[in-house]
């Protein structure tokens, strides 16, 4: 449903995947953009549960998250296309660097965090909040993020991608102005996302 605080994340996604299809991914953090790619990511977290409690987040202003736009946009375009179908040694490696980067703007930012960013931007982790880490233990998979975790989830979805592929393409992103479902499917790390939030919530 359009108005569904889950449709926050097609929204954020819809967002920073146009800038990566037009090429123009360090547009993200120009002067013309940085403020709505902060409100994009922004909204998308404080309806994800990241503005609450005692959260970093909550204090400070819009302003806090343009380091990682300046981060997000100088990712190398081939990290935006990894997915769980191929989480090999050398692309978990490549986002483990790309977590990193993160953390030298915000060596104190939590993984949950850190991956919800992840996933909103660029689809290409799950997001490792609670309920999440606790469908990784019931299917037995590690569930601190890091490339253990991130090596099974991909054996998980080998096992698996013929019901995950389905539902990724049974669950194409919502548009924003229309309301109407448009042509980009979720990511299969977001599927897994999904599949492990509601195993974890149950």
């Amino acid at each position: 449903m359009p108005n569904n605080r889950y449709a926050s994340f097609d929204y954020c996604f819809n967002y920073f995947q146009s800038f990566r299809e037009s090429r123009e991914i360090s547009a993200l953090a120009h002067r013309a953009n940085v403020q709505n790619s902060c409100l994009h990511l922004g909204f998308y977290l404080a309806s994800w549960g990241m503005y609450r409690g005692s959260t970093q987040l909550l204090k400070n202003s819009l302003s806090y998250l343009v380091p990682l736009i300046k981060v997000v946009a100088r990712t190398d375009v081939s990290l935006w296309r990894i997915d769980a179908h191929c989480y090999t040694e050398s692309n978990i490696d490549r986002l483990w660097q790309l977590r990193c980067a993160i953390l030298q703007a915000y060596p104190k930012m939590t993984p949950a965090l850190l991956t919800k960013s992840m996933l909103g931007v660029f689809g290409n982790v799950p997001a490792f909040d609670t309920n999440f880490r606790q469908g990784c233990r019931a299917a037995g998979i590690a569930s601190t993020f890091g490339p253990k975790a991130l090596e099974q989830i991909g054996v998980f979805y080998q096992k698996n991608a013929a019901v995950i592929d389905s539902y990724r393409h049974q669950l194409p992103t919502l548009d924003f102005v229309t309301g109407k479902h448009t042509k980009r499917c979720y990511t299969r790390a977001k599927v897994i996302d999904m599949a492990f939030f509601i195993e974890g919530d149950a």
